[in-house]
């Protein structure tokens, strides 16, 4: 068997019971399985939000289908088989993947150019990973990407480039760990079709991803200046300090705020936002979004005088700068980061 598990004599246990009609061992069932199976639909559709939906599912027709599971695959690779596929059925209904705005159009010339959001689901969607226990390693010793890696924004942005098979095949064979066996029984297709598929998805994934991952910088970084670093960047825009900002970024460094499709590029352009007067008194938490540095920005409501949810501003490090700042404005996600709505002034 391809994944290696901690809870395999478990799980064969707990399957024994829940076929036999035990609610309370199939309940168990999900709670082992829940983390890395949610962090597999996430990986499949680039969205929090379908990726709970798709959990659910997953395990609604893995209860109806205990009876006809005959045992030959370990449990985790049934549901896994069971996951894919109803995500599968999800990308059918919504075949276009998801993106960031610097997919969707040229940089804008001017920090006015804000345009209006897209209100409809297009967008890559923040993965709370510490607040779901993504764990550190890999799934598997044939996995090529550890599991932490697996949920940097770059690799789920260019999963989402992916036919939704070939995204499938490179997640169970590259991620998970999979023989070409046990991905084409998933998938009801043969070990060729899976070789081929799995070729180009990695040559596609390949183009698009950085040379090194943010888990390889952030460990070249060290955790202590890490923190200075997000530290030093939080104080800088605090004090609306155009120079230090810029000198925490690369020169051709990036800037987006989904849903709004505008984004900006340079060094110079983006640090002129920590001077603008027309942006609201703002407060930054540390957190971690897709296994890297983040913070969440809450800004300063004069009706209720207290700082409110704003943004998750994901940080992508090149070296000892800053590359990129991903600040998705959606504060109903805050709860699923272990964040409140709201601070004190």
């Amino acid at each position: 068997m391809a994944i290696a598990t901690t809870h395999t004599r478990r799980g064969a246990e707990l399957l024994d019971a829940a076929r036999a009609g035990d609610e309370n061992a199939f309940a168990q069932i999900v709670e082992d399985y829940r983390t890395e199976v949610h962090a597999h639909c996430y990986r499949m559709l680039g969205s929090l939000h379908d990726a709970e939906d798709a959990l659910q599912e997953t395990f609604l027709r893995a209860w109806r289908g205990l009876g006809g599971f005959n045992g030959r695959s370990a449990l985790g690779t049934w549901l896994y088989r069971i996951a894919t596929n109803a995500c599968l059925d999800v990308i059918a209904r919504r075949p276009r993947g998801r993106a960031l705005p610097i997919d969707r159009g040229p940089a804008s010339t001017s920090r006015a150019d804000v345009g209006q959001p897209l209100v409809e689901s297009v967008w890559v969607e923040p993965y709370p990973d510490e607040a779901l226990g993504v764990v550190d390693g890999y799934a598997a010793p044939d996995a090529r990407y550890e599991q932490r890696e697996a949920v940097e924004l770059a690799f789920i942005v260019a999963l989402q480039h992916l036919p939704a098979r070939q995204r499938a095949v490179l997640i169970m064979r590259d991620v998970l760990g999979f023989s070409a066996r046990e991905a084409s029984e998933s998938l009801e297709t043969s070990v060729a079709s899976v070789n081929s598929a799995l070729q180009r998805a990695r040559k596609a994934v390949d183009e698009r991803l950085p040379e090194r991952s943010q888990q390889a910088a952030l460990r070249s970084l060290g955790d202590q200046r890490v923190s200075e670093l997000v530290e030093a960047y939080t104080e800088a825009w605090g004090r609306r300090d155009v120079s230090a900002v810029a000198a925490l970024l690369v020169e051709d460094a990036v800037f987006s705020m989904p849903p709004w499709p505008s984004w900006w590029r340079g060094r110079e352009m983006i640090a002129g936002f920590a001077g603008d007067e027309s942006c609201a008194e703002a407060r930054m938490v540390a957190t971690r979004a897709n296994g890297q540095p983040a913070l969440a920005s809450y800004t300063f409501d004069g009706e209720t005088g207290r700082f409110v949810a704003a943004a998750i501003d994901v940080l992508t490090f090149d070296g000892g700068l800053i590359r990129e700042m991903t600040a998705f404005v959606s504060p109903e996600m805050f709860p699923r980061f272990n964040l409140p709505p709201e601070l004190a002034a």
